[in-house]
């Protein structure tokens, strides 16, 4: 029988919580709930870790100072302002107070509803999910079977996971903390909304100032880490984790929400070894990356979809995590370049019009071979429409670079950020759409909605509410504002 109890927060503010018999139990900590499930209250299994000053003094830091969920205003992140800190509040589950009574512990907000399955979830009979949180490896392994498709999303949606992901942290690597233990259980996914949120954070590392508590999870630990374990805590030759080994953790959940496998578990094998020898080597120094251009020791036979399908910028990132840097951690991508290259990949995304495809779109990168990777149904050359962005040189009026691609479609929209060449997708951007394509009896069709300076190819202005017919080889200023994009668009014939 449950009952409640009161905690008191280091600000000497009190909150109630529900007492369990049997409360939910991670490695570090144990879980109770608000009356309402609003917030949890957590307490940590040793009850020692209180006493740790380091410890005491890392939560507050990480509530405080560092914390991207609160303005600086308020004694948040530096530089941190309300929109900011309202936006980061929905990618994270950040600690929001520490309870010193009736032992040490934090108060984190629970969970949003749809980061927990179900009563419909599964189509298992008698496999019951109702209320168990959406761990990302339920979407990326075996465990898939067992979904109710409709919980499975798709490729598009699987995307903008990832873009929120790599967005997350991002921002934490920007204020110099690394999560230290990134992996399959501290990120939540809710791929019907395209939605992840990031927890677990009491454990953030601050170079040279809060060490790490923990080595990591199982298949998202680098492999400097698992092959320098043999030395104790504190010996210079051993690897532990910071920012660097986030990036690899990060490339390893990318890798697996687009192409639901894991990238170094492959056939490899070292007979006479013990599961566990064999995993640290596997996993360790000699990991090989399933899909090595150079090495094809771990490749499996039945690599259907495979990195080349996702393009070429995620091509490229893949390879400098799993091979450049595997071994080489300097070398790996940082969050802001799997950032940049997911929003460009997105901007390639197209539909397929095979009604049976799970995935319903792909990454429309090669015109000469339109093709879905995951269905094999092939577009019609004639559909293929694509933009070519191009912006204004410095100091060079009329002279015009491109810097980028979009893959049209019909009613794709246009955002600031496709508008002008000094906007960057990330969370500052307004996600107001500025214009969208269609195609009518034919004829394909730029709608202005709200851009200020649209003009044909022959310098006529378009204005909200009409529309700009679009033709082969034609360039028109998406805005004659300053920055303005200049656009090519390109018709396959």
């Amino acid at each position: 029988m449950s009952e409640i109890a009161e905690a008191v927060l280091a600000d000497g503010s009190k909150l109630q919580y529900v007492v369990t018999s049997n409360p939910p139990r991670g490695g570090m900590k144990y879980t109770y709930f608000a009356p309402d499930k609003s917030y949890v209250v957590q307490f940590f299994n040793d009850p020692k870790m209180g006493q740790d000053a380091k410890m005491r003094d890392r939560i507050a830091a990480i509530i405080g100072k560092y914390n991207p969920t609160v303005s600086e205003e308020n004694g948040g992140a530096m530089g941190n302002t309300e929109q900011l800190a309202e936006y980061f509040a929905d990618k994270y589950c950040w600690p929001t107070g520490i309870v010193v009574s009736p032992e040490f512990g934090i108060v984190s907000p629970a969970y949003p509803p749809k980061f927990f399955f179900d009563a419909n979830s599964s189509l298992v009979s008698g496999l019951d999910l109702r209320g168990r949180d959406k761990k990302s490896n339920w979407f990326t392994s075996r465990n898939r079977k067992y979904l109710d498709p409709r919980e499975l999303g798709n490729f598009m949606l699987m995307l903008k996971v990832c873009i929120s992901l790599a967005r997350s942290i991002r921002r934490m690597h920007a204020a110099g903390l690394a999560h230290s233990d990134l992996s399959n259980n501290n990120v939540l996914i809710d791929p019907k909304t395209g939605s992840c949120v990031v927890i677990d954070i009491d454990s953030l590392v601050v170079p040279e100032l809060y060490p790490p508590e923990v080595a990591g999870t199982r298949g998202y630990i680098a492999p400097e880490v698992l092959a320098t374990m043999e030395y104790p805590y504190g010996d210079p030759r051993r690897s532990l984790p910071c920012i660097e080994t986030d990036l690899h953790s990060l490339a390893v959940l990318i890798y697996e929400f687009l192409l639901t496998r894991h990238p170094l578990n492959g056939p490899k094998h070292f007979p006479g070894m013990s599961a566990e020898e064999e995993d640290q080597r596997l996993m360790g120094s000699d990991a090989v990356f399933i899909e090595d251009p150079n090495d094809t020791s771990n490749r499996p036979d039945d690599l259907k979809v495979t990195i080349h399908d996702l393009g070429p910028y995620l091509e490229e990132l893949f390879i400098r995590a799993f091979v450049d840097g595997l071994h080489s951690p300097k070398l790996r991508p940082t969050a802001m370049d799997w950032e940049r290259g997911l929003l460009r990949t997105w901007d390639l995304l197209y539909p397929c019009d095979d009604p049976q495809c799970k995935a319903k779109m792909f990454v429309m990168y090669d015109a000469d071979h339109p093709v879905c990777p995951f269905c094999g149904k092939k577009v019609s050359a004639s559909e293929i429409v694509k933009f070519r962005l191009k912006k204004e040189l410095r100091g060079k009026r009329g002279q015009w670079m491109q810097y980028g691609e979009l893959v049209v479609y019909n009613n794709m929209p246009l955002f600031p950020w496709h508008v002008y060449s000094n906007i960057f997708a990330d969370e500052k951007a307004s996600r107001e759409m500025q214009a969208y394509v269609v195609k009518q009896n034919g004829r394909w069709l730029l709608i202005n909605q709200r851009i200020k300076g649209l003009r044909s190819a022959s310098g006529d202005l378009i204005p909200p509410g009409k529309a700009l017919l679009l033709r082969n080889n034609e360039s028109f200023l998406l805005s004659d504002m300053p920055n303005g994009n200049l656009v090519e668009t390109v018709m396959i014939p």
